[in-house]
């Protein structure tokens, strides 16, 4: 049903438009007029118009309509997206003009669009959300296909002793913009899939983002068995029972709810190998209209791409064989194999186990593999090295396609605001041109740390504010209010960590050595403060051992208020802290990190990153942007995690608080403010998800829709 705006004046129903497509969230304009509604409410509901519109005062919703000013700037926003949705020549259409009528389908388990709809857990979604924006500002045919998990992934609650609560966190669906797809005679499902001996129906629900429509998934039927309602509620909950289901659920049904809205893709991209299942579909489809098995096989990897994200063994999904075949037996039957043969499929050569591996699937099953950054394409081939025994390493048809994060997205107003003036009007459609970066280099130091400065306060206010209320709520006690960061100062040196608590991340890194750390935090002229957010996954205890060890230090009265951790981590909070930290801390243990998007976000917004040399940052440091940590690899992690944590501190000592803290005759830190220019710049020039979509579309789908392939390009099951 459409949602109800009880208030709203017929005049000002194009707020509720713009409400329905999430395009509004990487307009600026946009953005602003719903902040002209009501700016006080419009903070406090973390930018959701939706709320913004159902609890405006009626008396201020009349204003709003008989001001000429407000009208004007709503026709304009209206107009924009308008032509954002509409077939005027894109990108894509430019270039591509003869595969127009195409569609590429991009399944993911998870999406990140906007934290109003919270199905995503972490950068895996977020990448697929900004995946997702970029192909309709370019115009890519992209449809994407997921799951609509109605209590989302889980609230964060530390308690007083710094242990992680997870909890339930489910969200209202009339108060967001998902849209209930019918099914044929007004049916409330679209396709069924048979698992575990039963169908199960689903239903979709549609997402508008931009020319981009999501898809996703839902069982949550009355036709549907009591067990099996709840399958696809919780993101990466419930075992690895559940997460089979889920995915045979995505990947199968996933294919069949296209089918049913007449929707037939020419190329298919699994991003991660949550989605594999997807490739066993249309393998069945194909075999079951005629096709012998091996030319189904070549068929379904010529029009295929898949990307991995995992650069360790264990972060692969298995499954046992015996549970892989009561969920999804006698699917073999289908294919026209025996059982052994589809397990087969699954199979990986080092896994003695026998497991059914879902990354072995799509990289069997994809004509086109690729990693996330170039450091990750060659852990990626010597993790997969095996499936191709006669081949050299290098030689694997492994390749990459670094991350990137959406510019639009990301970069704060007050930045954009700064290169209009610099860059000049519409430097938003020049972004291509290397010489529009160079020009970064020239910015106003006054006018950037200017803005800079706001955006920090902007940061600072947030954590107050958040404090506040959450001491009201009494949710947190005035004994740990200095842990939340009240007492942090804006005019110190502020590192942020922000990302999901897993061990190899080393969140706790900075605190290898105490006495050192607190001779920087509180030395009376040079302080350095440090804020971290972040969520452990559910089931990961080290990880929740390692954020409960990072949260205790901040009650720790030695640090005086300057260690902070903010709770509940997500994509509102995450848009503070990368656009007003002044340093972007990221120290995974290499090569662990297979990209790391987050530096990326905070470039954008000319805040240099300290990180070891992994993920993006081997391929994007470049001696001017920031500082990289590069300690020789030793015979064991703890050695490894003492010399890295030693060279941190030397940086830290020796060049980012100096370079801070040395300021000219103005007051303005000049070497700092360069480091800022370089860093945007190098963002800007090569981190985009408008160049990072270009390589899919030129290198990957287009060869996809045009069937691009050779007979060998993958090992055999």
């Amino acid at each position: 049903m459409p949602p109800v705006f009880p208030f709203l004046p017929q005049r000002l129903n194009g707020l509720a438009v713009l409400a329905c497509n999430l395009n509004w969230t990487w307009n600026r304009e946009a953005r602003r007029l719903f902040a002209r509604v009501d700016h006080q409410l419009w903070t406090r509901l973390r930018h959701d118009p939706f709320q913004l519109l159902q609890q405006a005062g009626p008396e201020r919703l009349a204003q709003c309509a008989a001001d000429q000013d407000f009208l004007a700037h709503l026709d304009a926003v209206l107009a924009w997206s308008a032509a954002e949705q509409s077939a005027a020549p894109t990108w894509f259409a430019q270039r591509y003009a003869e595969h127009a009528r195409d569609t590429i389908a991009y399944f993911c388990a998870e999406f990140g669009f906007h934290h109003t709809v919270p199905i995503y857990s972490g950068g895996l979604g977020v990448l697929a959300g900004d995946h997702c924006k970029t192909a309709s500002d370019l115009g890519v045919p992209l449809i994407g296909v997921g799951i609509l998990y109605r209590h989302g992934y889980f609230d964060q609650e530390v308690r007083a002793d710094g242990w992680q609560d997870d909890t339930d966190m489910a969200f209202d669906l009339s108060r967001t913009v998902l849209e209930a797809v019918d099914g044929a005679n007004g049916a409330p499902h679209l396709a069924a899939v048979r698992m575990a001996g039963r169908d199960v129906y689903i239903r979709a629900w549609r997402l508008r983002v931009g020319r981009v429509t999501v898809y996703l998934l839902d069982t949550d039927l009355e036709q549907n068995h009591r067990d099996d309602r709840p399958l696809l509620s919780r993101l990466y909950a419930g075992g690895p029972a559940m997460r089979l289901r889920q995915e045979w659920l995505l990947g199968v049904g996933g294919v069949r709810v296209l089918r049913a809205l007449g929707v037939q893709p020419t190329a298919w991209h699994a991003n991660e190998g949550h989605a594999s299942f997807m490739f066993i579909e249309r393998l069945r489809e194909l075999v079951i209209a005629g096709t012998p098995f091996a030319d189904a096989v070549h068929a379904v990897r010529a029009a295929s791409t898949f990307t991995t994200h995992t650069p360790v063994p264990a972060g692969h999904d298995t499954f046992a064989a015996d549970d892989v075949a009561a969920c999804t037996g006698p699917v073999w039957d289908e294919l026209g194999i025996s059982r052994d043969q589809f397990m087969r499929i699954g199979h990986y050569p080092p896994d003695p186990s026998g497991a059914f591996h879902m990354t072995a699937t799509a990289v069997r099953l994809s004509r086109r593999v690729n990693a996330v950054s170039r450091a990750h394409g060659v852990v990626t081939r010597s993790l997969w090295r095996s499936m191709w025994p006669e081949r050299r390493e290098p030689d694997l048809p492994i390749t990459h396609v670094t991350n990137g994060v959406h510019l639009a997205t990301w970069m704060s107003n007050s930045l954009m605001q700064l290169l209009d003036a610099h860059l000049g009007a519409g430097w938003g459609n020049r972004v291509d041109d290397p010489a529009l970066w160079d020009r970064v280099l020239t910015l106003d130091a006054q006018a950037l740390w200017d803005v800079h400065r706001k955006l920090k306060r902007t940061l600072l206010v947030h954590m107050r504010e958040q404090a506040r209320v959450a001491f009201t709520n009494h949710t947190r006690e005035a004994s740990r209010l200095a842990g939340t960061g009240v007492l942090l100062d804006p005019e110190a040196l502020t590192l942020c960590f922000a990302r999901r608590f897993a061990t190899y991340k080393r969140a706790n890194l900075l605190f290898h050595d105490v006495e050192r750390l607190l001779r920087l935090v509180s030395n009376p002229s040079r302080p350095v403060q440090v804020i971290f957010a972040g969520k452990a996954h559910p089931a990961d205890t080290p990880g929740k051992e390692m954020l409960q060890e990072v949260y205790q230090t901040t009650r720790d009265p030695r640090f005086e208020g300057r260690i902070a951790f903010v709770e509940d981590y997500d994509m509102h909070l995450a848009h503070v802290l990368v656009q007003g930290g002044d340093v972007w801390l990221n120290v995974p243990r290499p090569p662990m990190e297979a990209s790391g998007t987050s530096g990326m976000k905070a470039a954008l917004n000319g805040v240099p990153q300290l990180s070891t040399m992994d993920g993006w940052w081997e391929e994007g440091f470049n001696g001017h942007n920031g500082w990289a940590i590069t300690p020789e690899l030793s015979a064991g992690a703890a050695n490894d995690d003492a010399a890295a944590a030693d060279q941190l501190y030397e940086l830290l000592e020796t060049e980012v608080v100096p370079t801070y803290y040395t300021r000219d005759r103005g007051g303005l830190p000049q070497r700092w403010i360069q480091t800022m220019r370089h860093a945007l710049r190098a963002a800007g020039l090569r981190f985009t998800s408008r160049r990072m979509l270009i390589e899919y579309v030129t290198d990957y789908y287009v060869p996809s829709i045009r069937g691009e392939s050779t007979l060998d390009e993958r090992p055999t099951a």
